[in-house]
C-alpha cells in the first residue's frame, strides 16, 4: 500500500518586493505597450529542517524587446511546508515544491503583483488567472 505524502502550510510571506518606474516616459510607455512584457515565474526551495521547506515562488515582467525602456517587476512570494514523513521520496518532494504548493499559493501571488500595477495606475494589466504547474513540471523533465 502507498502511503499519501502530505504537507501543510505553516507560513507564507511577501519575501522580497521590487515595483521600480524609472521614469514618467516609461509609465506612458508601459500603459500602451504592456503586451511588450511577458511574465516570468521562477520556484527555487531551501531545506530549513529535517520536515520543513521554504518554497520561494518569484514573479516577474521582463521584456520581450531588448529595445524597450525597463521596468523592475519582481516579487518572491515565500512558503513555508510541513512534510509529514520522516522517509521520503526526492521526486515526491519536487513534485511538491515545483507542482502542489505553487498551484495552491499562485492565485495569491497573482493577486499582489496584479494589485501593485493596478495601484500604480494600470488598470489593464493581463496576467494568467492560472498557470499550469503540471505541464511545466513534466517540460522541464524533458529537457
Amino acid at each position: 500500500m502507498t502511503k499519501k505524502i502530505s504537507y501543510k502550510i505553516v507560513g507564507k510571506y511577501i519575501k522580497d518586493l521590487i515595483f521600480s518606474i524609472p521614469n514618467a516616459k516609461t509609465f506612458f510607455l508601459l500603459s500602451k505597450n504592456i503586451e511588450n512584457y511577458k511574465v516570468n515565474i521562477d520556484i527555487r526551495s531551501k531545506q530549513i529542517d529535517k520536515k520543513i521547506i521554504e518554497i520561494q515562488t518569484s514573479m516577474s515582467l521582463t521584456p520581450v524587446k531588448e529595445d524597450f525602456d525597463k521596468i523592475n517587476t519582481k516579487i518572491i512570494f515565500a512558503t513555508i511546508i510541513e512534510i509529514s514523513y520522516d522517509e521520503i521520496e526526492k521526486k515526491d518532494i519536487e513534485k511538491i515544491i515545483l507542482i502542489d504548493v505553487p498551484n495552491e499559493i499562485y492565485g495569491e501571488l497573482r493577486k499582489i503583483f496584479v494589485s501593485l500595477f493596478e495601484s500604480s495606475g494600470f488598470k489593464s494589466i493581463k496576467i494568467n488567472e492560472s498557470v499550469d504547474f503540471q505541464k511545466l513540471y513534466n517540460l522541464r523533465k524533458i529537457q
